[in-house]
């Protein structure tokens, strides 16, 4: 699969086969968390791999309860939750250098971007979860001071995949040379 055909073909996926995922699709995955890029290669990431059914569901509780997620977090073989490491990126010195403050969520962003990608490209699914009590999640996962719980997502062989989303056209969201130049 090409990468303009893996971006265009991934999509959030809330409906998982119980099939457990092979230890070396897993490796894979994770190696494109690795192979993301980051402010100054800091690699402010970390990642817990949750496959304990009982810890899923602790998991959940954590979403609200209308989230079309927890079902997903449950029937998937695991679950990556994907931390940030707080004071690395967007700092020189020890010292914030951005007018934006710590850079970890665009990093992190990135490493989940890369990981849905790979994960696509073999044929499991994956879904961005956002929506939850991130400071329950870190005390459910033991998450030490200084790491910041981002994001987590099921991982999982599709039982179903949805259609694709509407898309705005390029020249929606294009300008050239300033704002309002189309």
């Amino acid at each position: 699969m090409d990468l303009l055909e893996a971006i265009r073909g991934r999509r959030s996926v809330r409906s998982y086969k119980v099939d457990p995922i092979p230890e070396k699709k897993l490796k894979v995955v994770l190696e494109a968390v690795r192979w993301a890029p980051s402010w100054a290669n800091t690699q402010c990431w970390e990642v817990i791999v949750v496959r304990d059914q009982q810890t899923k569901r602790k998991l959940v509780d954590t979403l609200s309860k209308g989230n079309p997620s927890r079902e997903a977090i449950l029937q998937a073989p695991l679950t990556l939750v994907l931390l940030g490491i707080e004071g690395r990126a967007g700092f020189y010195k020890g010292e914030v250098c951005t007018e934006k403050g710590d850079w970890y969520m665009f990093d992190v962003g990135l490493a989940m971007q890369n990981l849905c990608l790979a994960a696509h490209a073999m044929g499991l699914g994956t879904v961005i979860v956002g929506y939850f009590d991130a400071a329950k999640v870190a005390e459910i996962l033991q998450v030490p001071p200084g790491r910041a719980v981002v994001a987590m997502t099921p991982l999982g062989y599709p039982k179903e995949v949805p259609p694709p989303p509407k898309r705005k056209e390029i020249e929606e969201f294009v300008h050239y040379e300033e704002y309002g130049s189309r």
